[in-house]
């Protein structure tokens, strides 16, 4: 696994909350947990781009800054739940409101995006 040589900054709210939060589905693997998804197989399906490698990775990190609790019921074969912790639905709010801000400026970021990467790049227009 990937170990990290370089210490974290951890100055200011912005470098910890960078801290936590960065991987490219951490935030939206809170948002499906917060609306119901708690099984890894029902979160893969919502995040179809992302491997179970790197799920599975983004969700011990997760479980790790306690913004999310695992829990293995003791069946065959194992089942495993994810849910937030009150820690973790503190941030839901805040995920709410980027969220809306990229609905509300959908058009100009898809614009801006689209010239920055051409027009190789796939939009799309599927609602989360």
């Amino acid at each position: 696994m990937y170990e990290r040589k370089v210490t974290p900054n951890l100055n200011c709210g912005l470098d910890l909350v960078a801290e936590v939060l960065y991987g490219k589905w951490k935030i939206r693997l809170l948002w499906f947990i917060s609306q119901g998804y708690k099984r890894p197989s029902e979160l893969q399906r919502k995040i179809q781009d992302a491997s179970r490698r790197v799920l599975n990775i983004q969700l011990k990190e997760l479980e790790e800054h306690e913004l999310i609790a695992k829990k293995i019921y003791p069946v065959l074969p194992p089942k495993v739940e994810y849910s937030l912790t009150e820690f973790g639905k503190s941030l839901i709010p805040l995920i709410g409101t980027l969220g809306r801000w990229g609905d509300d400026n959908g058009e100009r970021l898809k614009r801006i995006i689209t010239k920055k990467f051409g027009q190789s790049l796939h939009i799309n227009d599927d609602k989360d």
